[in-house]
This record gives structure tokens, C-alpha cells and sequence, in this order.
């Protein structure tokens, strides 16, 4: 194999690898998961202004907004798709958070990439709002 062929197919595993999106994740099957688990604290639209998150402090995330605080894989980088699944796995305490986010460690990865990649819709979907 030629060094640029390798290249080329060592970033595409890369890219897999960090990106769920670009493993195929499922954004339908993530907004569901989102809504069964997640939605009481980050509120419908991720806002962070579910019912049971209206009195934590700190507030819950809200993810319109696109912003992340945690690099959980110490990478340098807070936010990555990678720092999110361990989060979600995790819980937030682990990483500094608030305690009250807890971990979903009985999740399969696959359902953990498929939030991320609907929790990364939600901020486009406001970027894009008039």
C-alpha cells in the first residue's frame, strides 16, 4: 500500500472513529433515547430547561447553544464527540459536573453515538432558526 492510500484510509478510520455521525449514527433513534432519558433535565428542544432541571444548579446543559465544558478524554479539545459518550456513560461528577447528571452506563455505544449525533442537530436547528 502506498504511504498516501494508507494515509487516506488511517484518517477515514479516524473520522469514524470521533464522528459518530459519520459511522451512521441515527438521529431518529437518538432523539428518542434523548427524549426517554435525557429530556426531564435538558427540556424538549435541549435547552437545559426540562421540569426537573428548572431548579439544579448548575443549570443543565442546553445544547442549542453548541457549547461544551468537558474534555473528558483529556485531549485538549472539551466537546469532541468522544468527550460526550464519556459524559453520557460517566455521568458529569466524574469530570468535574454536577452530580445530579448521572451515568448511563447501561447504554450501548451505539444508542450513546446516536444522542450525540441528535444532540448536535439541536444546535444547528437554532443556528438556523430565523
Amino acid at each position: 500500500m502506498t504511504r498516501r492510500v494508507w494515509l487516506i484510509a488511517l484518517m477515514s478510520c479516524w473520522v469514524t472513529v470521533l464522528n459518530p455521525a459519520a459511522a451512521g449514527a441515527d438521529t431518529a433513534a437518538g432523539k428518542a433515547t434523548f427524549e426517554g432519558l435525557c429530556v426531564n433535565c435538558h427540556g424538549p428542544l435541549g435547552k437545559g430547561d426540562g421540569p426537573a432541571g428548572i431548579d439544579i444548579l448548575p443549570a443543565p446543559r442546553d445544547f442549542t447553544v453548541g457549547e461544551f465544558k468537558f474534555d473528558a478524554d483529556a485531549d485538549g479539545t472539551p466537546g469532541t464527540d468522544a468527550d460526550l459518550a464519556l459524559v453520557i456513560r460517566d455521568g458529569a461528577s466524574v469530570y468535574g459536573g454536577n452530580p445530579l447528571m448521572a451515568p448511563w452506563r447501561q447504554l450501548p455505544e451505539k444508542d450513546i453515538h446516536d444522542v450525540i449525533a441528535y444532540i448536535r442537530t439541536l444546535s444547528k436547528s437554532e443556528s438556523a432558526a430565523p
